[in-house]
């Protein structure tokens, strides 16, 4: 053997401290210059060493320096293991990491560097496989700026020096393959930065986490079969912009504290199919180390939250939920990550997922910081997160957080804070350009699937096509109309007359966008109590105005969302530390409005008109003539097969008696809602099932005090 080929001392010594970039270069089988194999093994601390082949001979390896081991062999020695003895007398046989071929081929390399791999998570993080004969975990991590990476965890004591990993070029990935390890196995990534400092963090790709507050990734593999087949071609088929939306918002840890994924499912499908409700929105089940960020401060993006349970766990809930035709949304957050030092912050020493300008990669308001989304890996990590939850979890929806946070440079910075775009403009261009990527990504592979945007500002175009230039989302919340109607109802109805622009400007806009209006749980915190609170009046009229505002809020242009306990008017505001009350429910009074939801959810399900040209304005029109009244607000939808209902609400306190309405059709009309009926807790104000019209159309109801009608014609 040349000796002149055995690697220099200071390799060797960087090797052996496991910081060196490509140990796979010393380490396992080589040949010398003059086509001499010799192998090489790192084993600090062992007496002797010995490698043992697949054909049963075997050889003793000479100690080089620093632990680490070498020996000629005849050629190429394949499958082999190594047998180190110790001083206390034990011995220790492993797989060699160091023999095996990268788990990542170049392809996969070239899309991560041009930031195009759709499924991301099927190549970095860890992953069971079976490589040149041996079955093991292969590792894989994007850190560009690392000067050497090491996988520590249960398998070595958490010192990675013999298990550091090779890197991969240009595209900053690094990778290894260690043998022996499977599913349930912990680790993390113990990374060398520039400085010279060793920081642990945890797999941004891990796919599960320890149950916080412990913080490391999880080796995890999903073994469940989907029974959801049917669910989802009929997804496929129909735009959810033209089939009824009626959005449940959970936060699985305080709807029914002390229930797993699997736990809640069959109560779920229960709850949600008594109230009707077409689909659950789940507030984020990302890992999240803080349980009071609610889910809103990610460091597992690809980690559901092991609070719950299992990946497949959460599987069988979306599944259960599914097979009973309920949809499952779930929140995402694009926007911005924590600072905690175990997760994506600096992952390799600098600033990597973050923006590295502090005008654009931190949100000083909310303590944390902004991806980079000009970077094509960070796009891409984001974009493959998005299909990775489709994908994986055959979810029908993302509701994207702080979209106007993404869209803004400025956003909640003062003057000399923010830097504009290369045009001068306070848009952030590279967000725009991201939500368009994923947006136009996920429907292209998820046909029938949502994305809704929680966007708060009078950007133009969130829910207009890539194609004619808008952000591509499906939907997003209308929050002028939240904001204005939830304005409106907590006036005392003796002074409502004096506000009705607040309850009807909402129609101006109404078709301008594909709107979901909100009612979630930023309107029952932080001191702004339960939406039964902000209601005028003693408690039947607290009540009365629950179910009028209801009423409005379904029969109102848009999808609808209300956020878990408001359907039985719980009195005290949310909070994540606790359950509902759900000992409201055997309080008469509220049990009625918890009824009246559900039949709220029954007829808007029912009556195609709610919902079939939800965003189309020439199937809908106020109804004013002959009388005006500002606490009186009446509109009529219209399907496209000749199908009418009208909503008319009454917003003061007193009933109204032969109110001239011109109705859009002459004949009879059916009452089929009455928010107002003893049956909810109403004082039976109505018409006794129908109203008619005199041969020009008009008709003279009565209408209920804090009280709204549906009206369908009778064709």
């Amino acid at each position: 053997m040349n000796l002149s080929s055995t690697p220099g001392d200071v390799v060797l010594d960087t090797i052996a401290t496991g910081s060196y970039h490509d140990p796979h270069s010393v380490l396992g089988a080589h040949t010398d210059d003059e086509g001499t194999w010799v192998l090489r093994t790192l084993r600090p601390l062992a007496t002797t060493v010995t490698a043992e082949f697949a054909d049963g001979s075997g050889v003793e390896l000479t100690h080089l320096r620093a632990g680490i081991w070498e020996a000629p062999v005849d050629a190429s020695p394949g499958a082999y293991t190594v047998t180190a003895t110790y001083e206390d007398g034990s011995v220790y046989t492993a797989d060699d990491p160091y023999r095996h071929s990268p788990a990542i081929g170049q392809l996969d390399l070239h899309l991560i560097a041009e930031g195009r791999h759709e499924e991301l998570w099927r190549v970095l993080g860890a992953h069971e496989r079976t490589l040149d004969g041996s079955s093991g975990v292969a590792f894989t991590v994007w850190a560009p700026d690392a000067r050497a990476v090491r996988v520590i965890g249960d398998h070595n004591g958490w010192d990675g020096q013999s298990h550091s990993m090779r890197s991969m070029g240009s595209s900053g990935v690094w990778e290894i393959f260690i043998p022996g390890l499977s599913t349930g196995a912990r680790y993390k990534f113990e990374i060398l930065t520039r400085a010279s400092d060793w920081i642990e963090k945890a797999d941004p790709m891990a796919r599960l986490a320890e149950v916080p507050p412990a913080t490391a990734s999880v080796v995890t593999a999903s073994e469940y079969t989907w029974a959801d087949e049917a669910w989802l071609e009929h997804r496929s088929a129909t735009p959810l912009t033209d089939q009824p939306m009626s959005i449940y918002e959970v936060h699985l840890g305080s709807w029914r504290p002390g229930l797993g994924y699997r736990e809640a499912a069959d109560p779920l499908v229960e709850y949600v199919t008594q109230q009707g409700f077409t689909h659950i929105e789940f507030m984020p089940l990302s890992e999240h180390p803080f349980g009071g960020s609610w889910g809103y401060q990610v460091s597992g993006y690809y980690a559901p939250t092991s609070r719950f349970g299992q990946p497949d766990d959460l599987r069988y809930l979306i599944d259960r939920l599914h097979q009973a035709g309920i949809g499952v949304i779930m929140d995402w957050v694009p926007g911005h990550f924590p600072k905690d030092a175990f997760a994506l912050a600096q992952f390799d020493g600098e600033p990597l997922y973050e923006h590295p300008d502090p005008r654009r990669g931190e949100h000083k308001d909310w303590g944390t910081l902004i991806f980079d989304y000009g970077r094509s890996e960070v796009r891409n990590f984001l974009v493959a997160n998005a299909l990775y939850w489709l994908e994986e979890f055959h979810v029908d929806g993302l509701r994207v957080d702080a979209v106007a946070s993404m869209l803004y440079l400025d956003y909640s910075r003062n003057e000399g804070e923010w830097a504009p775009n290369q045009y001068g403009g306070r848009e952030n261009l590279e967000a725009v350009r991201f939500l368009q990527e994923v947006n136009a990504t996920a429907y292209k592979r998820y046909p029938g699937i949502a994305m809704i945007a929680e966007e708060s500002t009078s950007f133009p175009g969130v829910t207009a096509p890539t194609s004619q230039g808008g952000l591509g989302f499906g939907f997003k919340w209308n929050m002028g109309w939240m904001n204005d109607s939830l304005q409106y109802i907590s006036r005392d109805p003796l002074y409502r007359d004096h506000h009705d622009g607040e309850l009807s400007f909402s129609f101006v806009y109404a078709f301008t966008e594909n709107f979901v209006l909100p009612i979630s749980h930023d309107e029952v915190v932080h001191g702004k109590g339960s939406l039964f609170g902000r209601m005028p009046g003693d408690h039947w009229q607290k009540l009365a105005n629950m179910r009028a505002y209801l009423a409005y809020m379904w029969g109102h242009p848009g999808k609808q969302l209300l956020f878990m306990g408001q359907e039985f008017g719980q009195m005290s505001e949310w909070s994540e530390g606790r359950g509902l009350d759900w000992w409201m429910l055997e309080q008469p009074a509220h049990a009625q409005l918890h009824d009246f939801v559900a039949a709220l959810n029954r007829v808007y399900r029912d009556e195609t008109a709610l919902w079939a040209r939800d965003h189309d304005g020439a199937a809908f029109n106020r109804i004013g003539a002959p009388a005006w009244n500002p606490t009186v607000s009446a509109f009529a939808r219209r399907d496209s097969h000749g199908n009418t209902v009208v909503v008319v609400c009454n917003f003061s306190g007193e009933p109204l008696h032969d109110y001239p309405l011109d109705l859009p059709e002459r004949g009879v009309w059916t009452e089929i809602l009455n928010s107002d009926a003893e049956v909810y807790g109403g004082s039976g104000v109505g018409n006794f099932g129908v109203v008619h019209t005199d041969d020009s159309g008009r008709a003279t109801p009565t209408l209920p005090p804090l009280g709204v009608l549906f009206l369908k014609h009778q064709a």
